[in-house]
């Protein structure tokens, strides 16, 4: 088996041998979410392929890269675009990016996500934060044996997702007039979109979103004890909710509308969030 805690140190070694930058906050930018990365200065841009034991990304929407630079006066790095396990990778293959993370130096992640709206309240372009998941895929990469320099072998998940947090989030988005929801986000396999009678079921179960990622990255990250904040964009109502079908392309074209929304969501929470880390 391999050493995933050699293997993490080792591609954080590259990925830190091309910037004099030293962040604490890693990003990752999920479908259509990903040209946040592209306003940052001072960057180096390291294509996943050139990083040690990184998976391809071959998801639309998803460049394959990480960035590091700055958001204003705020070092971060960010993954512009994630791989998925219905892509064919392991859970510990989807989520070695945060462990990469960790081993670099960042001590708290902003995970986004393109998700489906199951919550009747919610409509296309919403923001959400999540509160919480659901994990359906079927797995969880902390399976097999435990790695003690990691984490724990039972790690707390009672706040997967930090309430400080959240509440920064709520409070920037006040001060920009932003609606900003709050929920809890179903992760499942994916590729196939979900049936109605599934929506029906997940919404039975108190999901609010659904999408294909996010939940085994959040795992991985608190079993480091990096804190979590997460948000999706609604870019598509849920199977059953609209008379109409679901696409990729709709999720897009929604992502590139609110790219401002939530570029500037971002770049009013990141300066807080650096302030709780550099304590």
């Amino acid at each position: 088996m391999s050493d995933q805690y050699t293997l993490a140190d080792s591609a954080a070694k590259l990925i830190l041998s091309r910037t004099s930058l030293r962040p604490q906050i890693g990003l990752v930018l999920g479908s259509g979410l990903g040209a946040f990365a592209d306003s940052l200065t001072d960057a180096a841009r390291v294509p996943y392929a050139e990083i040690p034991s990184f998976s391809q990304s071959t998801a639309i929407g998803h460049a394959g890269r990480m960035v590091v630079g700055n958001a204003g006066a705020v070092a971060v790095a960010a993954m512009q675009g994630r791989v998925h396990l219905y892509e064919g990778y392991s859970a510990q293959e989807v989520t070695f990016p945060i462990r990469v993370f960790a081993r670099m130096g960042i001590r708290a992640v902003i995970i986004t996500n393109a998700a489906g709206g199951i919550n009747l309240g919610y409509s296309q372009g919403a923001l959400v934060l999540i509160s919480d998941h659901i994990n359906l895929q079927g797995t969880n990469p902390l399976v097999g044996p435990n790695d003690d320099r990691f984490g724990v072998r039972f790690p707390d998940m009672t706040q997967a997702y930090s309430r400080a947090y959240r509440e920064i989030a709520r409070e920037e988005a006040a001060k920009l007039n932003l609606m900003l929801h709050e929920g809890v986000y179903a992760a499942l396999l994916g590729p196939s979109y979900e049936t109605p009678a599934e929506i029906r079921h997940l919404r039975h179960i108190g999901a609010d979103l659904v999408g294909m990622s996010t939940a085994a990255e959040v795992i991985t990250a608190r079993h480091m004890g990096l804190n979590v904040l997460a948000i999706s964009c609604v870019t598509n109502m849920a199977a059953g909710i609209l008379d109409q079908p679901l696409s990729h392309a709709e999720v897009m074209e929604t992502g590139e509308r609110v790219k401002s929304t939530f570029e500037a969501l971002l770049r009013a929470v990141l300066p807080r969030i650096a302030k709780d880390v550099g304590k």
